[in-house]
């Protein structure tokens, strides 16, 4: 059985590499987010479907992975059967399947990965498992048509922030990373300890819009070295903690907004000035945004300005292609399978996968 199905992948991913207009099925299920996407060639995106699950995770202030994995379940069947709806096509017009396979929570990737996996044996169709954060990189190829490697890239999300070097659209060097806290657990953590409710960083965002973000001088050693790549965001939620925490002791009154703005105004301080200055010191011309934290505006805004300051392009998804969505995997998987990487029946749930 798995001889016949190798075979006939073999024969289909040929078949997709000739067909600059083939249709691509994506499934993204890592975290909380059940979603699938048709691809035409490499950056037409045909259909987008998306089932959330921040309503079931809220009451608990953070994704409750059994719950997640469950819900994946439920849904997953729907979520596909809605893309190719919208797409106006069926599963018989599809020549290709990506789904991500990490890192992620490894019962709510396993379910996409089942379910990825059986729809390709069934239709005999060639299948390639995704890096979630390649697709992270890959949003920015759906944004800007022209955009192609090389470029320097930070990818800041609730589980990393990473500074790469994309070398071509399925090679990449790692040239930084978080050593503790991601940006976005720090936004999540910080916006928890000021009674915000989940998701916590879109809250922290829109209540720091009304603060003073000069008021508290976060800042962390590590962060305001210019030539370490790496960032620590650890102590500087140790340091809105803390000072809320002594307040309290002594009955002060603080300002959220201040705090908040504050906060994200050290976050995107740091992030800001190690990506951009990456990207001058490795020759870089453009500069790209990635993942679920490029949403926010605060960090956009100051990486545009800087940029521009130092004469370098830069470039951010489509606030569609933000946050979790399979979409970015369909195109990541697109030019895997253009590179000839192939998955088995084999592919499996790697909750830690590195991208590099």
């Amino acid at each position: 059985m798995s001889e016949m199905y190798s075979a006939s992948a073999a024969k289909g991913l040929a078949a997709y590499q000739h067909n600059k207009d083939a249709l691509l099925l994506a499934i993204e299920s890592s975290c909380d987010e059940t979603a699938a996407s048709v691809l035409r060639g490499d950056r037409e995106v045909l259909s987008m479907s998306v089932y959330t699950q921040i309503p079931l995770h809220r009451k608990f202030g953070g994704v409750v992975p059994e719950l997640a994995s469950r819900s994946h379940v439920e849904k997953i069947g729907e979520v596909v059967n809605y893309a190719l709806e919208s797409a106006k096509v069926t599963i018989d017009d599809i020549s290709a399947i990506a789904v991500t396979c990490g890192p992620g929570l490894v019962g709510a990737l396993l379910v996409g990965v089942s379910y990825a996996k059986g729809l390709a044996f069934a239709k005999g169709l060639p299948l390639i498992g995704v890096n979630h954060l390649a697709g992270h990189i890959a949003a920015n190829y759906l944004t800007y048509p022209d955009l192609k490697p090389p470029f320097m890239c930070l990818v800041a999300s609730g589980g990393h922030s990473h500074i790469i070097k994309v070398e071509d659209y399925h090679k990449f060097t790692l040239l930084g990373r978080t050593r503790d806290d991601a940006a976005g657990e720090a936004f999540d953590k910080v916006a928890r300890a000021l009674g915000l409710p989940y998701p916590g960083g879109p809250e922290l965002e829109k209540l720091a819009r009304e603060g003073d973000p000069n008021k508290y001088p976060f800042h962390s050693a590590l962060n305001q070295s210019i030539e370490e790549s790496d960032f620590s965001f650890s102590g500087i939620k140790t340091a809105v903690v803390n000072l809320l925490h002594n307040a309290e002791q002594k009955g002060e009154s603080l300002d959220p907004a201040d705090i908040a703005a504050s906060f994200q105004r050290a976050v995107c301080d740091a992030l800001t000035m190690k990506s951009v200055h990456a990207a001058k010191a490795h020759g870089m011309d453009t500069l790209a945004l990635a993942g679920g934290v490029s949403a926010n505006k605060a960090l956009r805004g100051a990486l545009e300005a800087e940029c521009r300051r130092q004469g370098v392009r830069f470039c951010c998804p489509d606030f569609r292609f933000c946050t979790d969505n399979a979409a970015m995997i369909a195109c990541a998987g697109h030019y895997g399978l253009m590179a000839g990487q192939l998955s088995g029946l084999e592919l499996n749930a790697v909750p830690n996968l590195a991208l590099c």
